[in-house]
């Protein structure tokens, strides 16, 4: 059953996007991620910073799970986060 929710980019992934944040409506993060490849297939940089970025559900590490079995709830959010270089000298 699919779920409404929250998808925030930051970053190089908003950048790539365009925008800061969408809405989603998918079981899975793997159904959001293609519905988001798919409204944002004029920006072909967005696919590619997708396959490097590290992603939270609801706050949650998803870590090296597959994506189609990550499920997504009704209102939740899933943080997109590209590497980022950077750390205390």
């Amino acid at each position: 059953m699919s779920a409404q929710g929250t998808i925030r980019y930051w970053a190089a992934a908003k950048a790539a996007a365009g925008v800061a944040e969408e809405g989603y409506e998918a079981a899975t993060l793997a159904e959001a991620l293609d519905g988001a490849r798919a409204r944002h297939s004029e920006r072909p940089e967005f696919a590619r910073v997708l396959q490097r970025c590290s992603y939270l559900v609801d706050g949650d590490p998803v870590g090296t799970r597959p994506h189609g079995t990550v499920p997504l709830s009704q209102g939740g959010t899933v943080e997109v986060l590209p590497p980022f270089a950077g750390g205390s000298r």
